[in-house]
């Protein structure tokens, strides 16, 4: 069973190239939460995420033994580049087997690294299935994202560098999707402060950990669907199961607005970027999903920033609406000279910015004469978009509302 004494080690292995990330006190999240939290920015870490920690340890545990053959994984994500890191630092082959709908950059951030890419399957349980048997064929070590206690070992080192900065934590609070961090984290915490309270947190869209968790035994999910990509599991590990039975005080869930929510603020109001993963442990504190005293001291992990630049755009156009920054309008004008401008000097009265305009006289659902102008508009608040409807109403144009 792994014990501090491994997390320890791994400590002294893996300081050869992971950096001791920032574990910084944030204000703002503190004052409204009334608690006193402090984030551990993995999203820092090379490679952009903690991954890095348990691969190398893993890959360097197999060279120690003279092991030199060449290892593999499978993943389409910060796990890939961790194994990639490490065995180019060894300077050991590394295959990782990746889905066929891999993004091309996630392909070539990995290659970049040295690695080989096997591209197999349509999602990760067929890549990961076809790793295991290529590993058997081609007598290469398999590196497990999680299952693995070298690995779990790796991602507890987090919990020492917390506890050294902040020996008096209360809560460390952890994302949670295969268990592996979770596992690490918890052992390494308790057998240093067994007050500790370990909090898990979950995508609601992945849940199978945290049933697994309530139930005592093994559930696995069907599917998975969450924005929060590193940690959409759809199976529970027996082996991280135990470790989290054992160590955890407590699973929760967020949604993915809540996750989305969270991204947003950490981006706009701490100036940190996130992936949706590494956003859950804020998004429960922002929407009160933990169970913890005011006043309480909160280690919160990021455990990556390896976000999509995609989804990230669409999280901040869709927090810009939910928070009434931008508004979109569809106006009905009468398609003669004259009727856009006087539309658009409605808006400049009511101080809108326009970002956005598209003109439209050819829908089939339109009166002849009629003019469809669809607009983008940022705005400065619930109160400013409802005078920016009162002037459109008093001025007698019809419109819609796009959300």
């Amino acid at each position: 069973m792994l014990d501090l004494n491994d997390v320890k080690k791994a400590a002294k292995r893996v300081s050869e190239v992971a950096l001791q990330t920032p574990f910084a006190y944030a204000p703002i999240l503190s004052d409204m939460t009334g608690c006193e939290i402090y984030l551990k920015k993995e999203n820092l870490q090379r490679t952009g995420a903690f991954k890095l920690r348990g691969a190398f340890n893993k890959i360097a545990s197999l060279v120690e033994s003279g092991d030199r053959g060449g290892v593999i994984a499978a993943s389409a994500g910060n796990h890939a580049q961790g194994v990639a890191f490490s065995a180019k630092h060894f300077g050991i082959d590394a295959t990782i087997v990746m889905p066929e709908a891999t993004p091309l950059t996630k392909v070539i951030g990995v290659k970049d690294l040295g690695a080989e890419v096997i591209l197999h399957g349509n999602n990760y349980d067929e890549a990961y299935a076809y790793a295991i048997e290529y590993a058997n064929e081609h007598k290469k070590s398999f590196v497990h994202p999680f299952e693995d206690e070298e690995v779990m070992a790796g991602q507890g080192t987090i919990a020492l560098e917390m506890l050294e900065e902040q020996p008096d934590l209360d809560a460390i609070v952890v994302p949670v999707g295969g268990g592996g961090l979770i596992s690490g984290i918890s052992v390494a915490a308790k057998s240093i402060n067994s007050n500790i309270k370990i909090i898990g947190i979950a995508s609601a869209g992945a849940p199978a950990m945290k049933e697994s968790y309530d139930a005592g035994k093994v559930i696995d999910s069907t599917s998975v669907r969450t924005i929060a990509d590193g940690i959409a599991v759809r199976d529970t590990s027996p082996v991280t199961l135990q470790y989290i039975r054992e160590n955890v005080d407590a699973m929760n869930l967020v949604g993915e607005g809540e996750i989305a929510n969270a991204i947003l603020f950490l981006l706009e109001r701490q100036k940190v970027l996130v992936e949706g993963a590494g956003s859950v442990g804020v998004a429960a504190l922002l929407h009160k999903k933990l169970d913890l005293p005011k006043g309480s001291k909160i280690g919160v992990v990021l455990s990556g920033g390896n976000i999509d630049v995609t989804m990230l755009s669409l999280i901040i156009e869709k927090g810009l609406m939910k928070s009434a920054r931008k508004m979109k309008l569809v106006v009905i004008l009468v398609d003669k000279p004259g009727s856009l401008q006087a539309f658009t000097e409605i808006l400049i009265k009511a101080k809108a910015n326009i970002v956005q305009i598209g003109y439209d006289r050819t829908s089939t659902d339109l009166e002849f004469g009629d003019a469809h102008v669809s607009v983008a508009l940022e705005t400065k608040g619930k109160e400013h978009q409802e005078s920016i409807r009162k002037a459109l109403r008093e001025a007698g144009f019809s419109f819609r509302e796009e959300h």
